[in-house]
């Protein structure tokens, strides 16, 4: 059966992650390495690993947030500070990442909206991704939601021997 275009219920929930999310979380970060487009770890990371990642997240202004449709948790969302100094305070990384069986259905657009009506509340007036050149879902999703290109960092990441430029796409907000 072929999966439909668009999320057959829109209506995702977003709560803030627990600790008892962790272990899900990692799982659906680990699904993404071996395919070599999202992230630039190279091994799965553990759970014991993450949990001053885990940590360093603030709910109110900067959450991890387990997306939830029906009540499964299909992914999760995360604001995290950007170059951590004091004037970058209103500039935050986002990072989308959808459980296996959940991508390319549409909820990473409905997943980008929600955040981005969040920025007001959490303080955030401008939004960066930072995506792999070759990852060409996650650059269609952003500038189909108005991010545009900013930066461009040629054969920054090398995976398995194949240099891989990162592509850093910014919005504003609330300016």
């Amino acid at each position: 059966m072929k999966k439909p275009m668009y999320p057959p219920d829109a209506s995702l929930q977003f709560r803030d992650a627990t600790a008892a999310d962790l272990a899900t979380i990692v799982a659906i970060y680990n699904s993404t390495v071996a395919g070599r487009m999202v992230t630039a770890d190279t091994t799965p990371v553990t759970v014991d690993g993450r949990q001053e990642w885990f940590r360093q997240h603030d709910p109110r202004h900067r959450p991890l947030w387990m997306v939830l449709s029906e009540g499964n948790a299909i992914g999760w969302v995360s604001f995290q500070s950007f170059y951590g100094r004091p004037a970058y305070r209103f500039t935050a990384e986002i990072s989308i990442y959808l459980h296996e069986s959940q991508r390319g259905r549409g909820f990473g657009k409905a997943i980008l909206q929600h955040a981005m009506d969040s920025c007001s509340r959490l303080e955030i007036k401008t939004l960066l991704g930072f995506i792999f050149a070759h990852n060409f879902p996650s650059i269609h999703l952003f500038t189909a939601s108005g991010f545009e290109t900013w930066g461009r960092f040629p054969g920054v990441a090398e995976l398995d021997g194949i240099e891989r430029d990162l592509i850093i796409v910014g919005k504003r907000i609330n300016p």
